[in-house]
Parts: C-alpha cells; structure tokens; sequence
C-alpha cells in the first residue's frame, strides 16, 4: 500500500497551493515530494497527537498542510499499517520571516483550518508561548551563533517535561557533501526571491554538545536519504 499511498498523501497535501499560484504549488510538490523528511516523521510518529505545535521558519506552511492531509487520510481508513498513527494537531503555529512565503501560506490553507496559524515574525524576536513540540527544520544555520544558541534556549523554556524538539542541520565536518548541501540550500533561498544568507554552520558534535548543555537527550538520524547532502535530524528531548 505505501507505494500507492505516498503519491495519494501528496496530492492531497499539495492540492491547495494551487490557489496559491504555479510557484506555490510547484515548490510545494518538489519540497514534500522530494525530502525525506517528511514522510520519516509521519512513518516514525515523532510528533504527538493532540499537541500545540511551534514551526519555526515554516515557510509556506507545507508541513502543516502535510500533516493536516495525512490526518485527513487516516481518519478515511487510507493509512499504511506499518507507518504510526498520524499526529491530529490541537494547534500548529507556524513563524516565517518573508512576506512573500507568508502571503503564499495564508492564500494556500486560508481560513479552512482553525487550528493552524501562520504568523510573520522574526523567530530571535517572537514570543514563542508554551508548546508541546517544536520543529525548526533547515533554519538555523541562517542564525549568527549566539542568536543561535538564545534561540534554542528560548525553545527548551517554552516546551514542558518531556518536550520535544526535531531540527535538521548540516554537519560542517561532512566534506563535500557538507558543500554541496550548502550550495543546494544558497540556490533554492535564491529561487524563493531573497537574498543570498552568510551561514552560520557547525559540525555535528557541536549541535549535539550545545543541545545536551541545554538539558536536552539527543538522537542524530542522518537525514539525506540518497542524496549527496550531509543533513543530519536531531530529536532532543527534554527529560519527562
């Protein structure tokens, strides 16, 4: 059924940000079609269900609309057996900077999905509230090292016991994956039609180390899946 399925969640996922114009819509397939992922924390279950959400950089929103699809799915019967039970979201706040990603969310999912809020706000600056599970995927690198740090504190202190927070980051010490991974990422921020970011990056040993110093158990996956990248997700967990 997963080969099947896959294709079904997609179209469903995307089908809205046709709304929002051929780049959105477009954007919208290759992101979730082609990044692992996506479909890894649906089939591993590592949000949980009936949770308050925080989505850090979210862009145009794909992920909330990938979850709110797969939920859709699940609660249809068309789910496959051996992938978790889809997360149903209490709430998922969603923080861009860019106006344009911003304008393209809200064209996209509109006011069809209460619980799901996407706000344009500067994630050093927001007030990030109380929250169940946060997620920053392919964000931070963007951030200076000290602003990197204040911000994943700021995370450790709005989540409760047992908390979780998933995050991808490139491992500097990954050679020329680590390089091509870069040059991938300069290229699409590029196409998104904003200017081209110094990066900030660290090797993988300091992420984890500056995690662990703020309280959090983490568990490296490497998350690349084929591709000549050196993307690595974090799950750090706060302890329950």
């Amino acid at each position: 059924m997963t080969d099947s399925f896959v294709p079904t969640l997609l179209d469903r996922a995307t089908h809205a940000y046709r709304r929002a114009g051929r780049f959105a819509y477009h954007f919208a397939r290759g992101k979730l079609g082609g990044d692992p992922i996506f479909r890894h924390l649906l089939q591993h279950g590592l949000l949980p269900s009936d949770a308050r959400v925080l989505d850090l950089g979210c862009g145009q929103a794909v992920f909330a609309s990938w979850l709110l699809a797969a939920r859709k799915l699940y609660d249809a019967g068309h789910w496959p057996h051996d992938w978790a039970v889809p997360p149903r979201i209490a709430h998922l706040r969603g923080v861009e900077l860019m106006p344009l990603d911003v304008a393209r969310a809200h064209r996209a999912l509109g006011d069809d999905h209460p619980q799901v809020e996407i706000v344009r706000g500067d994630i050093r600056e927001v007030d990030f509230g109380q929250v169940d599970a946060v997620t920053i995927l392919d964000v931070l690198h963007y951030l200076g090292y000290d602003e990197q740090e204040d911000v994943l504190r700021r995370v450790r202190d709005a989540l409760p016991r047992g908390g979780r927070l998933i995050t991808r980051v490139g491992d500097a010490d990954g050679g020329w994956r680590f390089r091509v991974g870069n040059a991938v990422d300069l290229c699409v921020t590029f196409v998104r039609g904003h200017r081209l970011p110094t990066m900030y990056c660290r090797p993988l040993r300091d992420w984890t180390a500056l995690l662990e110093r703020l309280g959090f158990s983490v568990r490296a996956v490497p998350m690349s899946h084929g591709k000549p990248f050196a993307n690595v997700m974090l799950v750090a967990q706060l302890p329950a």
